[in-house]
């Protein structure tokens, strides 16, 4: 069970969110503000609330999206369909309205520059 309580920081709204017990700050979309708060149990509040249920299909891309992030290389649904680890009809499948937005968020990771 989530609650909320909101603050702003610079000139950003931060959503402070307890998740199991665990404080955790997300932005005004709903996307980590801090990659190291993110754990499996983050991830699949946030998948409840895009009512999206993980199956270990979502796991892979969540994975790779993490891994990409970690190396600091920009995602874009064009090279996650490139990447072997799903295809972008498979990416739409898992994770509808908003393949990127939605898988980048459950991912924690922020919102990538190449969505509006």
């Amino acid at each position: 069970m989530a609650r909320f309580k909101f603050f702003q920081k610079n000139s950003t709204i931060i959503m402070e969110t307890v998740i199991n017990g665990k404080d955790v700050n997300r932005n005004e979309q709903g996307y980590l503000t801090d990659f190291s708060q993110w754990d499996e149990t983050v991830a699949e509040t946030i998948a409840r609330e895009e009512d999206i249920q993980l199956t270990e299909r979502h796991w892979d891309v969540i994975r790779y999206l993490q891994d990409q992030y970690n190396k600091k290389i920009e995602l874009t649904i064009r090279k996650i369909g490139k990447s072997g680890v799903v295809t972008i009809k498979e990416l739409y499948a898992l994770f509808p309205k908003g393949p990127l937005k939605k898988s980048t968020k459950i991912a924690g990771v922020p919102k990538p520059k190449s969505c509006i």
